[in-house]
């Protein structure tokens, strides 16, 4: 697996739309993000034809990743947001130009698909972080996204997973100007599951938003399975609100395909459990993460009981978001109940 260097401050780095250009629907949450991201990292954001276009085809849209890929002076590349068909672009991409000169993605959701190329071609990424969601919304940037995308982009090193205490599905309606400066509404997080031995296993990690990788199953674009001995697996469900049924019953095909016997440990993460539109009552929202927990744990208990399994992480599509390596190493110790990032 190559890991691409780190970026040092004044280095460019792309800002891209693969998926939905969400930049488009807010231009002043996404230029309050750029300004937030040269804050925070000293380096200089840069944009492409398609990252605020809307409907643009995927090819251009992964002409676009080609030249970031090609261009040296570009360091590292951050997506603005995920999407719904990013599977459309994939096949576009030059491994070539990728492998010659390995740099960091960023990325979640339907970025998923991305990684998961990047993984196949045996280049590293991160999982997490999205522009617009991240670091255009809101009053500020949530102290782990901050702190663990500046590992991803600059620092490298090893990072403790906490659990920041609070969370939110989802943030302000862009459109309104409260989302520049107010967060979502947020609530206690539960304390995380563990499940499996007390033991701690260190591994890279494969995975990412169920929902796509139930798409990149069926197209056959998974890893060849040995690929997958001893990784540790990442899993996030999307704002579609994928109920427990329905992961249950796609951890049951993994298992059955042999896949989940193969990994040394999961960590999943604290699932959405609300839209704007659809807000159930305190009491049914954590019946939901519940019922999304007790079906991971239930799938590991048949197919891998051997597994250190965490739940609950907040790496996905609730917020405040840590960002964890891709084709990285993350260490899960099931005695200490400590999850560690090693962002090298």
């Amino acid at each position: 697996m190559l890991h691409p260097p780190k970026a040092r401050p004044g280095d460019r780095v792309a800002v891209l739309s693969p998926a939905f250009a969400a930049p488009a629907v807010s231009a002043a949450i996404h230029e309050q993000a750029m300004r937030r991201l040269a804050a925070l990292t000293g380096l200089v954001p840069v944009e492409y034809p398609t990252t605020r276009q809307l409907g643009a085809s995927p090819e251009a849209r992964a002409a676009d990743m080609n030249e970031a890929f090609a261009d040296p002076s570009i360091r590292a590349i951050l997506a603005t947001i995920g999407g719904d068909d990013q599977i459309l672009v994939t096949p576009h991409l030059d491994a070539e130009l990728a492998q010659a000169d390995p740099k960091p993605f960023l990325g979640y959701s339907d970025n998923t698909n991305i990684l998961n190329w990047l993984w196949r071609h045996g280049i590293a990424g991160f999982h997490g972080g999205s522009t617009q969601v991240h670091l255009g919304a809101g009053p500020a940037v949530d102290d782990v996204h901050a702190r663990s995308l500046r590992a991803a982009l600059l620092d490298g090193g090893a990072l403790d997973v906490t659990e920041p205490g609070e969370s939110e599905d989802f943030g302000r309606p862009w459109e309104h100007p409260a989302a520049l400066h107010v967060y979502g509404d947020r609530e206690p997080a539960e304390p995380w599951t563990w499940a499996g031995p007390a033991e701690t296993v260190s591994a890279p990690t494969w995975g990412g938003c169920v929902e796509v990788l139930a798409q990149l199953a069926l197209a056959d674009r998974f890893p060849r399975p040995e690929q997958l001995d001893g990784t540790i697996l990442l899993l996030e469900t999307s704002e579609r609100l994928t109920p427990a049924e329905a992961v249950a019953e796609q951890l049951r095909a993994y298992g059955e395909r042999g896949l989940l016997a193969r990994v040394a440990g999961a960590v999943v993460a604290r699932p959405p459990v609300s839209t704007r539109e659809f807000v159930p009552a305190a009491p049914e929202r954590a019946a939901a993460r519940a019922a999304q927990r007790d079906a991971v744990l239930a799938a590991f208990a048949r197919y891998n009981p051997d597994a250190v399994v965490c739940v609950g992480v907040p790496f996905g599509h609730t917020r405040p978001q840590w960002i964890l390596p891709y084709g990285g190493t993350l260490t899960l110790d099931g005695a200490a109940r400590r999850v560690l990032a090693d962002f090298s």
